[in-house]
C-alpha cells in the first residue's frame, strides 16, 4: 500500500503522508495564488488510488479537472511535466479519477438534501443567525413537533409548526416554557430570507445517506466527490453550516475503528475560517469534540485556509499532518501568522523557517507529517509533486457525461415530497374548521355523528404501501423498456418500498428505515 507521495526535500529525501497516519487530521495553508489547490488535488488523487474515498469542497470551480487525465495541450503542461522529472517521476502519465459531483442546488452534480429533523436545532439556529433566546424558541418548537409525531421535513413543515405553536403559545407555556411571538417571527422571516436565496433546496427528501460517500469503483480506487460550492460560497453561512452537518453525521453514522491501516475517507475543508466565524460555544464545543474523536472512526479532516491563525488553537492542536505554503508579510497579522506557523513545526537547524515561510515559490511548501510511531517530522521544504489529473475546470459537456454514469442518479435527482407536519397540521386545521360550521349551524350532537374525517393510521399506512409498491413495480417497467439493468430483486425492491412506506406512515422516517431493513433481511 503506497503511502502519499508530497514531494521532494531540499535535503533530496522525498516526503510522504502515511496512510497509517492520514486520519491523523492536517492543515494545508497557504496565501492566494500560492498552490494550496494544487496541493490538495494531487492528494485527492493519490488517496484515490490507494483505495480512500475524497469529499472536497470545490469552491471556485477549478477542482472540478480532478475528474479528467491531464493533458499536453493544457495549460501548464510543460511546467507539470518539467516539475515531474525535477522530481525524479519517469514516465509521468496522465490520469483521470473516479468522480462524482454534488450540488446543494442540484444544478451541477446530484442534489444533497436533509431533513429539518436530522439537521436539528443547535445547527440549524447558527445557520439562521438565531440568538440564545431564538434558539429556545426553535428547540422548543422541535420538541413539540417531536411529542406530537410530526415529521418536520423541509422549510415549509418548520414554517407551519412555528405558525401553530406561535397561535397557541398561551397553552404550551405551562408545558414548555415561554414561546415569545416575537421570537416566532424573528425565525419566520430568516427562514424567509433563506428561502429566497434557494437555500430550501437543501431540505427535503429522499435524504442523503452518508454511506454513499464512503464507495470505491470496480477497480478499488476511492471515488472522489466534489461538492460544487462556487455557488454556495455566496452564502458562507449554509455552506460553513453544511460542511458542519455533514462531519456531524459522519461521527455518528460511522462505527469506532481505531488506527485502520488507511483512512475511511479523508474530507477536505476549503475556506475553513468560515467554519470558526463567531460560533456559538456550544457549537465551537462540537466542532472540536468532532474533530478530536472522528480519527477513531477512521476519517482524515484536513482545513484549508489561507491564514493557519484561523484555525482555533484547541483544533490546530489536532492537526499532525501540515503543508504550509507562502504567507506574505504585509500586515502586523501577516507577520503573527508567519510567527505562529514557523513556531508549529519541528525545528529544522538548516532551514530558517520563519525566513522560508515568506520566500517559498508557487509550488514549494513547508512540510512535516507524522511518521510511524506518531511523531512530526523534521520541516523540510519541499518541492510539491504535480497532479496527473487536469488542472482547471471541466467542459459543461464533460459534466454531463460524468453525471450519466453516476450510480447515485435515479436515487436523489427527482425530489420526494410525501405527507409530513405541513399537511397534518393544514389539514387539522380544516377539519376544526369545519367542524365548528357543523356546530354552529346543526350543534354538537351532529358533529359528534359525523364520520372521520381523515383515515386512520393504519389507512393511511395501507395505502402508503400500496402507492411504494406501485412505484417500485412501475420503476421496473421502465427499466426493462429501456434495457438499463439492476442487481436489486423486483420482489424484494417491491417489498422494501412498502415496507419503508408502512413504516414512515406510522411512525416518521427512523421506524421506515428500521422496517425496510427487517424486510430485507427477511428475503436475502
Amino acid at each position: 500500500m503506497d503511502d502519499i507521495f508530497l514531494g521532494l526535500g531540499a535535503n533530496d529525501a522525498k516526503q510522504f503522508l502515511k496512510l497509517g497516519m492520514a486520519n491523523r487530521h492536517g492543515l494545508i495553508a497557504g496565501a492566494t495564488g500560492t498552490g494550496k489547490t494544487v496541493t490538495l488535488q494531487t492528494m485527492a488523487e493519490q488517496f484515490s488510488a490507494a483505495g480512500v474515498p475524497v469529499f472536497v469542497a470545490d469552491v471556485k470551480g477549478d477542482l472540478s479537472g480532478i475528474a479528467v487525465a491531464g493533458s499536453d495541450s493544457f495549460a501548464h503542461a510543460d511546467a507539470i511535466k518539467a516539475r515531474a522529472r525535477q522530481l525524479g517521476i519517469d514516465p509521468f502519465e496522465y490520469r483521470d479519477n473516479p468522480a462524482v459531483f454534488w450540488d446543494l442546488y442540484g444544478r451541477q452534480g446530484h442534489p444533497i438534501r436533509t431533513t429539518i429533523s436530522e439537521m436539528g436545532p443547535l445547527l440549524l439556529a447558527r445557520l439562521l443567525d438565531l440568538n440564545e433566546t431564538q434558539e429556545g424558541v426553535l428547540t422548543v418548537c422541535f420538541k413539540w413537533a417531536d411529542d406530537n409525531g410530526l415529521l418536520l421535513l423541509d422549510f415549509d413543515d418548520l414554517q407551519q409548526v412555528l405558525m401553530t405553536c406561535g397561535d397557541n403559545a398561551a397553552t404550551l407555556t405551562t408545558a414548555y416554557g415561554n414561546i415569545s411571538k416575537a421570537s416566532i417571527g424573528t425565525i419566520q422571516r430568516q427562514l424567509l430570507s433563506f428561502e429566497s436565496q434557494g437555500a430550501d433546496r437543501f431540505f427535503g427528501e429522499p435524504a442523503f445517506e452518508i454511506n454513499d460517500f464512503l464507495r470505491c469503483d470496480e477497480g478499488g480506487k476511492g471515488i472522489i466527490n466534489v461538492l460544487v460550492a462556487d455557488q454556495l460560497m455566496r452564502n458562507p453561512k449554509l455552506y460553513s453550516t453544511f460542511l458542519l452537518w455533514l462531519m456531524s453525521e459522519l461521527f455518528e453514522a460511522l462505527p469506532e475503528v481505531g488506527d485502520p491501516e488507511k483512512p475511511n475517507l479523508v474530507f477536505f475543508f476549503d475556506e475553513a475560517h468560515l467554519l470558526f466565524d463567531d460560533p456559538p460555544k456550544a457549537l465551537f464545543d462540537k466542532v472540536e469534540q468532532v474533530v478530536r474523536l472522528i480519527r477513531s472512526k477512521g476519517v482524515g479532516v484536513y482545513f484549508i485556509s489561507q491564514n493557519p491563525i484561523d484555525i482555533p488553537e484547541k483544533i490546530a492542536g489536532q492537526l499532525g499532518n501540515r503543508v504550509q505554503h507562502a504567507l506574505r508579510a504585509y500586515t502586523p497579522r501577516d507577520q503573527k501568522a508567519i510567527k505562529s506557523a514557523a513556531e508549529t513545526f519541528r525545528i529544522n537547524q538548516d532551514l530558517d523557517v520563519e525566513q522560508a515561510i515568506t520566500e517559498l515559490k508557487v509550488g514549494e511548501a513547508l512540510v512535516s507529517t507524522l511518521d510511524s510511531d506518531g511523531a512530526p517530522t523534521v520541516v523540510q521544504r519541499t518541492l510539491i509533486v504535480p497532479p496527473r489529473s487536469r488542472l482547471g475546470p471541466i467542459t459543461d459537456q464533460e459534466r454531463a457525461i460524468i453525471q450519466s454514469i453516476s450510480p447515485f442518479g435515479d436515487k436523489y435527482d427527482t425530489p420526494v415530497d410525501r405527507e409530513s407536519a405541513e399537511e397534518v397540521l393544514v389539514q387539522k386545521a380544516h377539519d376544526a374548521a369545519a367542524a365548528a360550521r357543523v356546530v354552529e349551524e346543526h350543534g354538537a350532537e351532529a358533529q359528534r355523528a359525523q364520520p372521520r374525517a381523515n383515515p386512520s393510521m393504519w389507512e393511511r399506512a395501507g395505502k402508503a404501501a400500496f402507492g411504494a409498491a406501485l412505484a417500485s413495480a412501475g420503476t421496473m417497467v421502465a427499466r426493462k423498456m429501456t434495457g438499463r439493468k439492476s442487481s436489486a430483486s423486483p420482489v424484494a425492491s417491491a417489498a422494501s418500498a412498502a415496507a419503508g412506506a408502512i413504516g414512515t406512515a406510522l411512525g416518521g422516517a427512523m421506524l421506515g428505515r428500521f422496517a425496510r431493513g427487517l424486510l430485507g433481511g427477511l428475503l436475502r
